[in-house]
């Protein structure tokens, strides 16, 4: 029996050249973009579990525009098997929570019977990292947050190594559960048989009717955080030079410093 992988990634954009919707959501049409740091981690933990369990399949799915196909061609030439995209307009504006949603709802109904889901642990132009726990919530699995490693893997269970910053802690779970991937310096660099695959391969696009999503839990609509304000800081940043000072004339100088800039925020 086929062991199914589902690595959730998302495409990140060039953060030089951010523009912002009227919802203050970022406006990621046309937009220069890669996959996310952590996810490519997900893909290359995919790869190591595909290693140890040769009868693996690895189905990467992402949600966006169209142009995120080019990450999903990127992800097969890397070496998952399949690519689906999940793209419609009533996906835009989706928060974490919707977008949770619309991964979740896309695994019930094509890949109800998967072993095991891999995401990053976050993503560099949010940083949040509640969508991989708000899917396992929703698909009411176990997850594993802040993987660095595997140590074991066959068709039965896993033994995961998680980074709790205090320390290293081996787990030990059985199918299906999700884990979120920590490690993102990690550059994986397909051969001319990757390329090949990926230009073959069809991608396939659904949307929100095709995942039976149900609409009010998609998109703006569906979302509970709303962005107050977005704007690019300015690098105005100034250098003085003190001498011969004492400590708490220099502490006094920080601390009125620091309360001119939160009267400017204000």
């Amino acid at each position: 029996m086929t062991f199914k992988i589902v690595v959730c990634i998302k495409q990140v954009p060039d953060t030089n050249d951010i523009k912002w919707t009227e919802h203050n959501t970022i406006q990621r049409e046309g937009l220069d973009s890669v996959i996310n740091p952590y996810d490519i981690g997900a893909i290359q933990l995919a790869k190591n579990f595909k290693y140890l369990i040769p009868d693996s399949e690895i189905t990467v799915v992402t949600m966006g525009p169209n142009q995120a196909i080019d990450a999903l061609k990127t992800a097969v030439a890397m070496g998952c098997d399949d690519a689906v995209l999940l793209s419609d307009k009533r996906f835009s504006g989706s928060d974490t929570l919707a977008t949770a949603y619309c991964l979740s709802q896309y695994i019930k109904t094509f890949v109800p019977d998967f072993d095991l889901i891999i995401c990053g642990q976050q993503a560099v132009d949010g940083d949040t990292a509640q969508t991989p726990s708000s899917m396992a919530q929703k698909l009411n699995i176990e997850q594993i947050t802040n993987v660095i490693a595997i140590k074991e893997a066959n068709n039965d269970f896993s033994v995961c190594i998680k980074d709790t910053n205090d320390y290293k802690q081996e787990i030990k779970a059985s199918y299906p559960f999700l884990m979120a991937f920590s490690q993102r310096d990690i550059d994986i660099i397909p051969d001319i048989n990757g390329y090949i695959k990926a230009q073959n391969k069809t991608i396939t696009v659904l949307n929100a009717d095709d995942i039976k999503a149900d609409t009010d839990s998609i998109g703006i609509k569906g979302s509970p955080t709303q962005v107050r304000k977005a704007f690019r800081p300015l690098n105005n940043r100034e250098s003085i030079r003190i001498e011969n000072e004492s400590v708490q004339n220099i502490a006094d100088f920080i601390v009125n410093e620091v309360n001119k800039c939160r009267t400017a925020d204000e």
